[in-house]
């Protein structure tokens, strides 16, 4: 077979090395057309860290086409999502975790659209809200849901903060015949994308952090938590059947630390905003989800251990003043 030694449709980048120091060459000679399909392989903290190695290399790793495939390779559910800001930048807010140190909410919250009133640093509350949801099984792709949520009607900020993916209706996994659910083989991301500004967090912890098995019903809910500052805690949970490999339900609430409830949708909404205008947290905080909640839930057990103690106790002085009470009462009608 003939080879065709034609130096001229030879790439540079190719050349041989007999030409010594002139041939020497790097891979900013290859053809732009051929980076570019090269770039749109990399994950997105390897395409963000490229695109600063040079200024040859900034302009292809800022390529909305190769952010866009990026996104929709990682959250399948963007495609039902109007576009509402570029893809570069809705990487860089939800991909990461959320760290922000929410000292308190604010006692007055207020309305969405508008900021926390004059003088304060609250950012202003998102009027809707889109949740973009992927559950995986296996590594497979098996449910792709975009919600959107009205935030700004009074009965989602007055109720408890809850966003539903996937209610009673459910869905079976697809295979052959029905499988089992193994709750590790699982990944769930959440992201929360406020459309009027473009900003965009994650609101899960992609892998479990809890399983709940509930015996009666046959039930399992797997937890995919998530800690913010200030004792609250993202809950988004996937309640399923591990026999016959049905999901029944996909949902994200929000809880406090105090564990008398869920945060009001008001409180939420406050919640949300700050993490999307929050820090976020760098390598390693995938693996400390885990941790982190495990240390949420300790806390919160310990602390009502510690309120229904102090209620037992207050319980008893109670009672010991009213029995010293009655008996006081039958002395006076004894010696009268």
């Amino acid at each position: 077979m003939a080879i065709n030694n034609d130096d001229d449709r030879c790439c540079p980048a190719f050349a041989g090395a007999d030409d010594g120091a002139e041939s020497a060459t790097s891979i900013e000679d290859l053809p732009t057309d051929v980076l570019s399909l090269v770039l749109r392989r990399l994950d997105g903290a390897s395409l963000a860290a490229l695109g600063c190695a040079s200024a040859a290399f900034r302009g292809l790793a800022a390529d909305p086409a190769a952010w866009r495939a990026l996104c929709l390779a990682l959250w399948p559910s963007l495609r039902d999502v109007p576009p509402c800001c570029d893809h570069r930048r809705l990487f860089a807010d939800a991909f990461p975790f959320p760290a922000v140190p929410l000292a308190a909410l604010p006692p007055q919250p207020p309305t969405p659209g508008g900021g926390g009133g004059a003088g304060s640093s609250l950012p202003p509350l998102p009027s809707r809200l889109v949740s973009a949801v992927d559950l995986r099984h296996g590594g497979a792709c098996v449910m792709s849901r975009a919600v959107e949520t009205d935030a700004s009607s009074a009965w989602f900020l007055g109720a408890p903060f809850r966003v539903d993916a996937l209610t009673q209706e459910g869905f079976t996994l697809p295979s052959p015949s029905p499988a089992p659910i193994d709750p590790a083989d699982l990944e769930l991301s959440w992201v929360l994308i406020d459309p009027d500004t473009g900003r965009a967090v994650n609101a899960s912890s992609r892998r479990p952090v809890s399983v709940d098995r509930r015996w009666l019903t046959g039930e399992t809910v797997v937890r995919f938590a998530l800690v913010l500052g200030g004792g609250v805690v993202l809950d988004a949970a996937v309640t399923c059947d591990e026999r016959y490999g049905h999901v029944r339900e996909v949902s994200l609430c929000m809880e406090d630390a105090e564990g008398g409830g869920g945060v009001s949708g008001r409180d939420g909404l406050a919640v949300v905003a700050a993490a999307m205008a929050g820090a976020r947290r760098g390598r390693g905080a995938e693996e400390d989800t885990r941790v982190r909640y495990q240390e949420f839930v300790k806390g919160r057990a310990d602390r009502k251990e510690r309120k229904a103690r102090r209620e037992g106790i207050i319980d008893l002085c109670c009672s010991g003043v009213g029995a010293a009470a009655f008996v006081g009462f039958l002395v006076m009608l004894t010696f009268r």
